[in-house]
């Protein structure tokens, strides 16, 4: 008898909340970019209710904008997902870190050695969620004129993980003897140098960190252009999707899926995870109600800058707030699937201010309000209709916000049959049921081996 298919829950965190006003609410942690305890709080939450993942979106640069709107931004310092993740591996047993590294303005050697490195301080519990940057800021900060262009980005991002996996498979498995009798430490055709040579990178390798525990660290995912799809069907094994109503989940969740046989890869390969925003109430008034304050902490200043950052070049000073949305305009080195995402919100008649209070929560993705068990309804829906394997789970505050999810809507999807009553494994590929992949020359050797 199969095991009845169940949710895979990640808890995606910034600093006081994801609410684009979330510092300014009396329940949120007003220095949380830089609290550990606070970040130690939430993780521990995020565990106790056996969340699969918490992740950490991350730039290598401060966001731009007017100086009015920036001022006014509690999420702009914050620190450094590897080194949090790192810290936060000792005080926890059990969930996987998800932390962002950018394809764009990293290089592979550096990249293996500190995902590597954390997947041996958690004992198997790494991710890297590949970004290819959407913040044009950041090339400032790394000798660059100009940003890549976005197809450029995505180019050298195939070749980046091609040359990282190379680099954690430099070591076989079982290569550290550690021989006190004979003095050897480690058989050497056991170790392998990568010798990349490639458009984008030369590499030699081989890495100075021994094979990570689960092989490699969790690939993840989160782009939705065409391009960013067609990587995910190659090498990412979760997705971070925003997607707004059903019908665009299942588009995304059939068509992903069905690009991964290509590659010699089943759908269970990968799991897809739309963002999800919920705001809980004891009942639906007071859902919307808590909805409603947030909404009522956004600044005039932060209104316009969200607004801004979509409609650049398009000169808004001749509108109102109560205007309707102008079209929005093309701009190819943006971040693509995000500019559709606002694209269709603008397109369906809504005026500049319910844009940006749509904006001002999620940023795209879905906004769910009411009841424990409305939540768990809304969530289920998306689960038993094709358009998700589980959710990444976005509170507009911290801590309350994943308070309340943890312990009124966790206990229902239980009850329901839908989410895990205990860990199944020790390592994060154990607990989303993803392989964990062979060293690429194990397999060579055997492979040798069958022909001979």
């Amino acid at each position: 008898m199969s095991q009845k298919r169940q949710f895979r829950l990640g808890a995606f965190i910034q600093a006081t909340g994801h609410h684009v006003s979330a510092w300014r609410h009396p329940d949120a942690q007003i220095d949380a970019g830089h609290n550990f305890e606070h970040y130690k709080q939430i993780t521990q939450t995020a565990e106790r209710g056996l969340f699969d993942t918490v992740f950490l979106a991350d730039s290598p640069a401060v966001w731009g904008g007017a100086p009015e709107t920036q001022r006014r931004n509690g999420k702009i310092a914050h620190f450094e997902p590897v080194t949090l993740f790192s810290a936060l591996s000792a005080v926890t047993m059990h969930i996987g870190f998800v932390s962002t590294a950018s394809t764009t303005y990293e290089e592979p050697y550096t990249l293996a050695r500190k995902f590597a490195s954390l997947d041996h301080l958690s004992n198997g519990r790494a991710a890297w969620n590949v970004v290819t940057t959407g913040n044009e800021n950041a090339a400032a900060n790394f000798g660059l004129e100009h940003h890549p262009e976005h197809s450029q980005r995505y180019e050298r991002a195939e070749e980046f993980i091609e040359v990282v996996k190379g680099l954690w498979d430099s070591w076989e498995d079982d290569a550290f003897i550690a021989d006190r009798e004979s003095g050897i430490y480690f058989e050497a055709e056991k170790l392998h140098t990568l010798n990349h040579k490639g458009k984008n990178f030369s590499v030699k390798g081989p890495l100075n960190v021994a094979r990570p525990p689960q092989g490699y660290p969790v690939i993840v995912q989160a782009g939705a252009s065409e391009p960013g799809r067609e990587l995910a069907a190659r090498t990412a094994e979760v997705i971070f999707t925003a997607n707004q109503t059903l019908a665009d989940a299942q588009e995304f969740y059939s068509d992903v899926k069905g690009r991964l046989a290509k590659y010699g890869r089943s759908p269970d390969d990968l799991k897809i995870m739309p963002g999800a925003f919920p705001v809980i109430g004891r009942t639906e008034e007071e859902a919307q109600e808590k909805y409603e304050f947030l909404q009522s902490l956004i600044h005039p200043d932060v209104a316009w800058g969200i607004l801004k950052q979509y409609y650049r070049g398009v000169d808004l000073s001749g509108y109102s707030l109560d205007d309707l949305a102008p079209e929005l305009p093309s701009n190819t080195n943006n971040n693509k699937s995000r500019l559709k995402l606002v694209k269709d919100l603008a397109s369906r008649g809504l005026t500049l201010r319910e844009l940006y209070r749509s904006l001002a929560t999620a940023r795209g993705h879905r906004t769910i309000i009411g009841t424990p068990e409305s939540i768990a309804d809304q969530l289920q829906e998306w689960f038993d209709n094709g358009a998700a394997d589980g959710f990444n789970i976005m509170p507009p505050i911290l801590p309350t916000g994943l308070d309340d999810f943890v312990n009124l809507v966790v206990p229902i999807l239980q009850e329901r049959g839908l989410f895990r009553t205990a860990y199944e494994g020790k390592t994060l590929r154990e607990n989303l049921g993803l392989r964990r992949p062979a060293n690429q020359h194990t397999i060579q050797v055997r492979d040798r081996q069958l022909v001979a």
